[in-house]
């Protein structure tokens, strides 16, 4: 692990808010994932940053001499990244567009509609776990849009500057390896996962496994994760029988992997468009979303199980 900027604003903001509880909250992450962070940070710099009291956080005199050297580096980088991304957009081809996506079936629709505006544009992309620093990204100018999402009561915190327009919302599903006995179901209830083992990614990287494990408590279940992973790793856990995990009801089935609503629908994702207000793609803004709409419903045709779901509850995707 090695030290990142994003550290020395979470040291900053620890000391400023005096509560790693209210550090977490301003931070938008938990407060476990925080401290495990803070943790993390600590024993890669060698020394207690905080002492922790019930009263909370004062900084130790290590850790006034790191957030001193960490107040005057965030100021002059935060100076550094503005007048970069100013001199990138007065500078370069106004068809340049930098774009970002979680994991989410749009960004090859959005990618689409851009290049039927601007056929000779240069678009790169870069993907993401999480959608916070996409949206800060999209905020500070590195980035012309972005794709992310949230969830019912973590919805994202949008910065100013930012248009976000909502694409869908759909229920979360789960995936289970194919030869499980509850491949064979229809749906899944949660009551018959209850003793299994999941995957799911880390509670300090994104806020989606607090939505899980919140929502399945209030529920009465428990999510018992012992792998935290994302992505492809995810994946080959549970591809190979080591776990189950949710997922987006548009992901699509794949050798090893079978998908199955989830009783109830207890669990939804909400899909959205951000780009900046300001930025060279405002004045597409309304044909853009049109387009990954469309982009999201052929997600849809292609999901099997949730054209399924759909047919057997009556419902349309909702924005």
């Amino acid at each position: 692990m090695e030290l990142e900027l994003r550290h020395l604003r979470i040291i900053c903001s620890i000391a400023d808010s005096g509560s790693l509880t209210r550090a977490a909250a301003s931070l938008r992450l938990t407060q476990p994932g925080l401290s495990a962070q803070l943790t993390r940070i600590e024993r890669m710099l060698g020394g207690e940053l905080f002492t922790r009291a019930q009263s909370g956080v004062v900084p130790t005199a290590f850790g006034e001499v790191v957030l001193g050297r960490a107040r005057a580096v965030l100021p002059t980088v935060d100076e550094l990244l503005e007048a970069s991304a100013l001199a990138a957009q007065n500078g370069c081809s106004p068809h340049r567009f930098r774009l970002g996506s979680v994991n989410a079936p749009l960004l090859g629709g959005l990618i689409t509609a851009i290049r039927s505006h601007h056929p000779e544009a240069e678009i790169s992309s870069r993907g993401q776990g999480c959608p916070v620093p996409l949206v800060e990204d999209v905020a500070g100018g590195r980035l012309e849009a972005a794709v992310v999402g949230d969830s019912p009561g973590y919805e994202l915190a949008i910065p100013p500057g930012v248009a976000v327009e909502p694409i869908a919302t759909e229920p979360l599903f789960v995936a289970l390896p194919a030869a499980h006995p509850l491949a064979a179901l229809e749906e899944v209830g949660l009551e018959d996962l209850e003793a299994e083992d999941w995957a799911a990614p880390r509670p300090d990287n994104d806020r989606i496994r607090e939505y899980w494990s919140r929502t399945l408590l209030i529920l009465g279940h428990r999510m018992r994760v012992v792998h935290e992973a994302e992505g492809r790793l995810l994946l080959d856990i549970v591809r190979n029988g080591h776990a189950v995990s949710f997922c987006q009801a548009t992901f699509e089935e794949m050798p090893g992997i079978a998908v199955r609503p989830i009783a109830g629908n207890p669990l939804w994702y909400r899909h959205l468009l951000a780009w900046h207000e300001e930025g060279p793609l405002e004045p597409l803004g309304p044909s853009l979303v049109r387009n990954v709409i469309e982009a999201y419903q052929a997600a849809c045709a292609r999901s099997t199980v949730y054209q399924g779901w759909l047919e057997r509850t009556g419902r349309r995707t909702a924005r």
